[in-house]
């Protein structure tokens, strides 16, 4: 008989479901996440035997049922499985990202951009026929496991043997890190597929559900702590009479251009002898440029830049503020635009999923987000659509949209190892320096810079730059902030470029705009506000929720730094005690979700 002794179910249920994880894996890197791609199946080297040991876990549990109780199990375990696996496969189809708990307790995030879920392909159908002839053949022979009993030692042994391996491959690759980073297993990764590879199907949803019980839940605020957070807010204020600057972009389009791993000593430099930001350069003599602005982004690097960008609030403390709490409350930006009448949108060039960026950006109330499912993949460069072919696609989504817009739009091809193209390093730079990592910077950060000057001509060819201001800013550091030892070595005709500072440019920008240097020191969380100011949003809308100042109405010429140090001279021991309190008070706000009984 097919089914005969206690063990072969068991044994074909483990394989079933072992071999539904592996083909799943492949599939998600195929051709519509519909063809099979071994290649592509892990991110890196993950725990293989991990990954066998959480199905022999899961199953250990049939063998505490007796009779056909047992079969029944196995069939509805398999079937579970195979139900999760093709859900995650059609969520990651949509989104580049799985399914999670945190649906559940925050579902207005579950399907963001309100797309078609169900993404079928005939080769779906792999997860479930085998399930339709284990029942068939059951119905069929109905003696299978018809006098079978208890197994006591067989489950102990099939759940403590793989639990405390497992546990031992955490200790060792995580807590340990004996695999010196080219291995990770209970950790999350800015890509959702990343995880997934590391920790496997029931490994990933296992750990979603742990990270939901503990990191991803909200704490409940006391009277103190919130007394403490009202007088937080009450002392940062400063009481300074409006100026000139206010809403002198009142009613014009605005587009934030956050560009990857921009640092602030390229603009207005020369490398043997060529500008590297020409037109950056060219751009200030029509914009409010800020050359002393810090970087404040924590572990979550440019989803921190997105997040403080729209909120004006600090990353949290302890892992990624973009998983932790993408179900909070917050008056953003796009909230604060759409109370002045604006259509509000945000887009990456890549998988919606990564760093968790649209179903935060719904939190952030935009009305709609772009992924790269939206865009025509026609070229790449690094981790995403390159940044040419992007500006030409969203100056075209931009056209047809209802105006005032407030448009989000970071970049990625000058992300690192800053990877481009023989034929797009225009630069004429020393081959020896040439192929150094500032080298490869400089030739990257150029060709961001020849892509923002297309952005200007295509705004302006469609009739739109008059009327539309654009916020350039870099997302964090770059060079120096991932490659700082690699830097040590290298010959270079200024010795400033080596230095790390932390300092990324602001620039905003507007053609009939007569341009100013604002020499005042800030940081990343000062921009919101800034440039709500500028736009004509009434401060009392903000100053109770952002925590940054307003560069152009300040008399504060210093900032806190992600580590609480402070550049610039505070005014008093006092005022530097309150902003670097800031950071503490960021983190309860944000685990507290402070702003859900006070913003719409």
């Amino acid at each position: 008989m097919f089914f005969e002794g206690i063990d072969k179910m068991w044994l074909y249920t483990f394989l079933a479901i072992w071999i539904k994880s592996l083909l799943f894996l492949s599939l998600l890197h195929g051709k519509n996440s519909a063809t099979i791609n071994v290649a592509r199946m892990y991110f890196t080297k993950p725990p293989f035997l991990s990954h066998i040991l959480f199905v022999v876990a899961l199953i250990s549990f049939g063998f505490l049922f007796k009779n056909r109780a047992r079969a029944v199990y196995y069939i509805i375990m398999n079937t579970l499985i195979s139900l999760m696996i093709i859900g995650d496969l059609f969520y990651y189809r949509a989104y580049g990202a799985f399914l999670s708990l945190n649906f559940i307790k925050n579902p207005q995030i579950f399907n963001p951009s309100g797309k078609n879920l169900i993404l079928f392909h005939p080769i779906d159908l792999l997860f479930f026929i085998d399930i339709l002839i284990v029942i068939f053949i059951l119905a069929y022979n109905r003696y299978v496991y018809r006098e079978a009993k208890t197994k006591v030692l067989a489950f102990v042994l099939t759940l403590v043997i793989p639990v405390a391996f497992i546990g031992l491959d955490h200790y060792r690759i995580d807590v340990k890190d004996t695999t010196k980073g080219s291995m990770m297993f209970f950790r999350n990764a800015w890509a959702p597929f990343q995880t997934m590879s590391n920790l496997s199907p029931i490994g990933y949803h296992l750990y979603d559900a742990y990270r939901q019980v503990t990191e991803a839940k909200n704490i409940k605020l006391s009277e103190k702590d919130v007394k403490e957070i009202n007088a937080w807010y009450e002392g940062k204020k400063e009481n300074i009479p409006d100026n000139d600057y206010k809403a002198v972009f009142k009613d014009k389009n605005v587009i934030f251009i956050q560009v990857e791993s921009l640092e602030q000593f390229v603009v207005n430099e020369k490398v043997n002898g060529e500008e590297i930001t020409p037109n950056l350069n060219a751009m200030l003599s029509h914009s409010l440029y800020f050359p002393n602005i810090y970087e404040q982004v924590n572990n979550g690097t440019s989803s921190d830049a997105d997040f403080i960008l729209n909120t004006s609030l600090y990353p949290v403390r302890q892992g990624t503020t973009f998983f932790r709490y993408p179900g909070n409350t917050f008056n953003s930006m796009p909230k604060l635009m759409k109370s002045m009448g604006y259509n509000t949108i945000s887009t990456h060039p890549e998988n919606g999923g990564n760093w968790n960026w649209i179903h935060f950006h719904k939190s952030l109330g935009f009305d709609k987000s772009f992924d790269i499912t939206d865009y025509n993949v026609d070229e790449t460069i690094g981790p995403g659509l390159s940044d040419r072919t992007f500006f030409k696609q969203l100056v075209e989504k931009l056209d047809n949209e209802k105006k005032p817009y407030y448009a989000f739009a970071p970049t990625l091809t000058s992300h690192g190892p800053f990877e481009i193209p023989k034929e797009e390093k225009k630069l004429n730079l020393p081959k020896e320096f040439d192929e150094t990592i500032l080298g490869a910077y400089f030739q990257s950060v150029n060709y961001v810079d020849r892509q923002i000057g297309n952005l200007l001509n295509m705004l302006k060819e469609k009739g739109m730059l008059k009327d539309t201001v654009l916020v350039i800013y870099g997302d964090h550091t770059g060079v120096h902030k991932f490659y700082q030892d690699k830097l040590q070595n290298i010959n270079a005709e200024n010795s400033k470029w080596l230095e790390k500072d932390l300092k990324i440019p602001f620039i905003i920008y507007n053609e009939d705009f007569k341009g100013s240097t604002i020499e005042t020191i800030g940081g990343q969380v000062d921009i919101m506000p800034t440039v709500a100011y500028l736009m004509g949003v009434p401060e009392e809308k903000f100053d109770n929720s952002a925590m940054g100042k307003i560069l152009v109405k300040t008399n504060r010429n210093f900032t806190v730094l992600n580590y609480g140090d402070i550049v610039g001279m505070p005014a008093s021991a006092q005022e530097k005690e309150n902003a670097v309190k800031g950071i503490e008070i960021s983190d309860k706000i944000l685990q507290g979700d402070y702003f859900k009984d006070k913003v719409k």
